[in-house]
């Protein structure tokens, strides 16, 4: 692995192990598929264990950091104004339904800005992680956006289709984690959401910078009902004065 700092290095041992969680419990997802009982309540529980054990690996970085996670709110710690960013299911849908498609996310915001990001598909065993000045990364593989410069080639993630050009290729994966990192790989082309939170992608928006890409309308004082754009730079320019989601 390159050279990178413990913090970053802490948040990926969050994400692998609670993944290894993750993995089972899919396992058993799967089956319940197939029952009259349903996985819901099951599902509840695996994001729980998972935020769990991704907020004891954090703790163990002596920061005193805060965290903002999908589940438990905003836990104040000793430091209010720096915290780490938690959704321990990006994807719960999909991983409610049994689709092998879903991510754990975990950013750190220090001084107003997110600094580091991970996002790991347990499933492909994909791990995407970034430093701010530091690069973006595939499982230790350098990565960078796409160079194409015509929107109407291009393909984005996206969480909605109203409004948008019926000739804009587009796909709804069901995780916003994902498809942000995902633009980062060069995979897809841009990403558009409407409504999410910040804890959906502020890793992702990290991995894009830090790969050569545009995220635009991103602050961190709003926690949820976020609207997001984000592409490689050559359409970007293009994209805002096309498709005008905010």
């Amino acid at each position: 692995m390159n050279s990178i700092s413990p913090n970053l290095n802490i948040m990926i041992k969050a994400s692998e192990k609670a993944s290894k969680v993750l993995i089972r419990d899919f396992g058993e997802v799967e089956k319940l598929q197939v029952s009259l009982k349903g996985p819901n309540n099951f599902v509840t529980n695996a994001d729980r264990k998972a935020e769990d054990i991704i907020i004891k690996e954090l703790e163990k970085s002596k920061k005193n950091y805060s965290i903002l996670t999908e589940e438990s709110g905003f836990i104040e710690n000793k430091d209010k104004e720096n915290f780490w960013i938690v959704d321990p299911i990006d994807g719960t849908t999909n991983f409610l339904n049994g689709v092998p498609h879903f991510c754990v996310s975990i950013a750190l915001a220090i001084d107003k800005e997110v600094i580091a990001g991970v996002i790991y598909d347990p499933i492909k065993d994909e791990i995407f992680y970034a430093e701010k000045n530091s690069g973006s990364y595939l499982n230790n593989r350098s990565i960078r956006v796409s160079k194409k410069n015509k929107i109407f080639d291009c393909l984005y993630g996206v969480n909605f289709r109203n409004n948008l050009p019926e000739k804009l290729l587009v796909r709804n994966t069901g995780s916003a984690a994902l498809d942000l990192a995902y633009v980062s790989s060069g995979r897809f082309d841009g990403c558009l959401q409407k409504n999410v939170n910040l804890w959906d992608i502020a890793a992702g928006t990290i991995l894009i910078k830090e790969a050569g890409g545009v995220v635009d309308n991103f602050e961190l004082e709003k926690f949820d009902k976020i609207n997001i754009k984000a592409s490689n730079e050559r359409i970007s320019a293009d994209l805002n004065q096309k498709i005008n989601i905010f």
